[in-house]
């Protein structure tokens, strides 16, 4: 289960289930409120059950903790047990992601974005988001983006703004470059989220002039459109200008500049 995520989201919390309380237990709940849906329970064996679902149990519900018992304590049940296995979010291999910026919602909800399906859909194909370049690693220059993302294709930029907090980003199916050219496609799109911790709350905001989809700029990070989204060091400018919609700060030319706490760039593959 996800336990390992919650319990590194509370460092506070006792080691041994055995030894929590019941705010302990509440405080794992709400951290994991989101992947439990996602849960391939019974995909488990009963070994794994027992081990990794039973110390925990107080954060699922009742009705699914019974039915989890009598699937596992009657394995007549479990021949029968139909229901359509779905892609969850441990498929899209979010191991890989270490959650500096976004969490396993993100993920999700980008990968629909990609596939252009709806939010309320299942998953259509599996992701790896592998990470390329993250600022406080690697750098924020424009020189090290370009040196570790030209060549790459279907890349995934994530921003998170200083003092806001708000996540920015976008998505480009095509390679990078530094030749000074425009990006042309039809597929990329930029996004935010005003909070970090409420997927809810976005913009997605699509190309609508595909021959200026992305900048190669060489004396420049990863840029979206006409300063749709542009990223210079560790300052960061949004525009709306070739993209549906603006995805933050204001239509002032002089008040669309942002301060970037961090920034990471992945490579989506399947």
């Amino acid at each position: 289960m996800n336990e390992i995520q919650g319990l590194a989201q509370n460092q506070k919390l006792p080691s041994d289930p055995t030894n929590f309380s019941k705010e302990d237990f509440n405080a794992l709940k709400n951290s994991l409120q989101h992947c439990v849906p996602h849960i391939r329970f019974y995909n488990l064996t009963s070994e794994e059950f027992a081990d990794e679902v039973l110390p925990y149990k107080k954060i699922i519900s009742k009705e699914l903790y019974e039915d989890l018992l009598k699937y596992f304590l009657k394995p007549s049940i479990q021949s029968s047990k139909t229901s359509k296995p779905r892609i969850t979010t441990e498929e899209i291999n979010i191991d890989s992601i270490d959650f500096k910026i976004i969490t396993i919602q993100h993920a999700e909800l980008i990968s629909k974005w990609i596939d252009r399906t709806e939010i309320t859909d299942e998953i259509k194909n599996t992701y790896k988001f592998k990470l390329l370049l993250r600022g406080s690693r690697d750098g924020f220059t424009y020189k090290k983006f370009h040196e570790i993302c030209d060549n790459q294709s279907r890349t995934v930029t994530i921003i998170k703004v200083k003092v806001s907090k708000e996540i920015l980003g976008g998505y480009n199916p095509i390679e990078w470059k530094s030749d000074d050219s425009y990006g042309t496609t039809k597929d990329s799109f930029i996004f935010s989220f005003k909070r970090c911790n409420d997927i809810k709350n976005y913009i997605l905001s699509r190309i609508i002039n595909e021959k200026v989809a992305t900048l190669n700029s060489f004396d420049r990070g990863p840029s979206f459109g006409i300063s749709d989204l542009v990223l210079d060091g560790v300052f960061g400018k949004c525009g709306n200008f070739a993209y549906e919609k603006q995805i933050s700060g204001t239509t002032d030319l002089f008040s669309d500049l942002f301060s970037v706490e961090e920034y990471e760039v992945f490579q989506i593959t399947r």
